[in-house]
Order: C-alpha cells, then structure tokens, then sequence
C-alpha cells in the first residue's frame, strides 16, 4: 500500500496506451472442499475503464463471502479520515519543510506547486500523510478517484446478501503508516518526490502492468522501488502483512464453500505474495 504512483497523463492519453484486451491477474485456490479467487486491486483508477473480469463476476455471484483489506461502507471511510487526522498531524511548532534534508523541502515546494497542494497544510503533515496527500492530488490530476476503484466497483457488483468480511481494521492500517519510524516515513517521501518530479508515467505503467497481467510487471512497478527505498518499510508494510493475512486466509479455507479476496495487487506477486504462500502451505493455486 505505501507505495505511491504518480498520475500525470490525462485519461485521454492513458485509454489509448491501455491493452486491447484488458486481464487483470487472478489467482484460483482449491483444496478438497473450498475455493478461493484471489484479484489484485488498484485502489483508485480512471472512469470508464474496461477492468471487469468475466472470471471474477461469476465469482462473486456464487460467492459464500467477499474479503478486502479494510471493511467497506461509510463508516470505515470515516474512521479512516478521523485517524489521520488525528495521527498524521505534526505537533504544534514543528514543520515539514524544517524536518526534510533541504535538497527534498524544496522538491517538496515544486511537486506541492506542480501538483495543486496547499503548502501551508502539507507543512504540517507528518511524512506518511504528506505522501497520501500528494498522491492523492496526483491521482485527481489524471481523473482517477476511489469512487471507480476496484474495491467499491466489486463491492456493489456482489449479492447484497454476501457476507463481507476485512483483513484489517481501519486503526491497524493507519497505525502502519503512522508508528513508522521518522526515518522511514522520510525515505520513503523522498522516493515519491523523486518519482512525481522524473516519471509522471508511473501511475500508467503499473496499471497497464495491471491491466494485461502482467505479474512481473507488477512487482517492478509496485514492490521494487519500496524494497531499493526503505527493506525496512517494506518489511512492515508488506511481507508481516502477507504473513498476517495468509493466516487469516488458511483458516478460511479449511472451511468449505466459495470465497473470493480483494486485496492490492501488490499484496499477490512475487515470491512473498499471498499465493505464493498458501501454494507453501499445500494448497493448488493457479494463475500467473
């Protein structure tokens, strides 16, 4: 999740780049009596994008339950903002800017310009939610908005009568940026400013990483600047997570029936994704 993509082409320009053939990955779990299906999310995307997977609709309609990182609905939403605004605030007389090494205070100043963000109010934000705020006005610069995320498209899209349960709570997933160390918080902002500055692609690489199924792309694009930024941050905020959530996971699937998980992508590639770990565990998992 920490990971922040810049989005700086207009939709215009990203449809027409996008695949013809849009397939988003989507890894199938099977043992004896439960299957699992596993889609990689990004959380904020364009409107009027072709992402919908066939396999995952008929999925979700036969469906014993539905299982993202966070519970869904407005009071999730709400909790979520009351937490980070209690918690990604700096104490009174500290400053941003004053924290930054000076060479990334004023890439801060020129992103904050470029990027439509109030200085004022960035200048007393803990690292962590600076980071959220910029990549927040850069995904509005490219129209991209949670409203046509996968998480509240899927969750509308499913029987209202499926049980939807949360990996996380919205305290657990906030208290993961916010009790990251200072250091941390400030590399990882600096990776961020360096990429809004050099590569306002990145937002599109990674989706059409996403888009095509690409699972190696998407380790590149979503994992690998965070594992060369902070191995520590990236250790907590993906590899404990997995462990944490894989649990979660197997429990589950020692039950019966159908269950499909909704989790960011990032969570599912490479070696310490979520299906690399329940194939550890014995189970038959298909995808890419």
């Amino acid at each position: 999740m920490r990971r922040v993509f810049a989005a700086a082409l207009a939709f215009a320009l990203f449809a027409l780049a996008a695949p013809a053939r849009a397939e988003p990955p989507v890894w199938v779990v099977r043992d004896a009596d439960s299957e699992m299906v596993l889609f990689g999310s990004v959380h904020v995307l364009p409107p009027g994008l072709a992402w919908r997977s066939a396999q995952v609709d008929a999925a979700l309609k036969g469906a014993d339950d539905l299982w993202f990182e966070l519970p869904m609905g407005p009071q999730s939403e709400q909790e979520v903002a009351r937490l980070a605004g209690q918690l990604g605030i700096l104490p009174p007389g500290q400053s941003l800017f004053r924290l930054l090494p000076p060479k990334d205070a004023q890439r801060l100043m020129k992103v904050a310009a470029a990027y439509g963000v109030d200085k004022l109010t960035l200048d007393r934000m803990q690292p962590w939610l600076a980071e959220v705020a910029l990549a927040g006005a850069a995904y509005r610069k490219a129209g991209a908005d949670v409203d046509h995320g996968v998480e509240d498209t899927l969750n509308a899209a499913a029987p209202p009568a499926v049980p939807r349960q949360a990996l996380e709570t919205p305290a657990e997933q906030i208290g993961l940026f916010a009790q990251a160390p200072l250091k941390a918080q400030i590399a990882s902002l600096h990776e961020t400013l360096g990429e809004l500055a050099r590569d306002p692609q990145a937002y599109m690489k990674l989706v059409r990483a996403w888009l095509a199924g690409d699972a190696r792309g998407l380790d590149r694009e979503a994992l690998q600047p965070l594992r060369k930024a902070s191995p520590e941050e990236f250790r907590r905020l993906v590899s404990d997570r997995n462990a944490r959530w894989v649990q979660a996971l197997d429990a589950r699937l020692k039950g019966h029936g159908r269950t499909v998980v909704v989790v960011g992508v990032g969570h599912l590639v490479g070696s310490g994704g979520l299906p690399a770990r329940l194939r550890a565990l014995g189970y038959s998992v298909t995808g890419p």
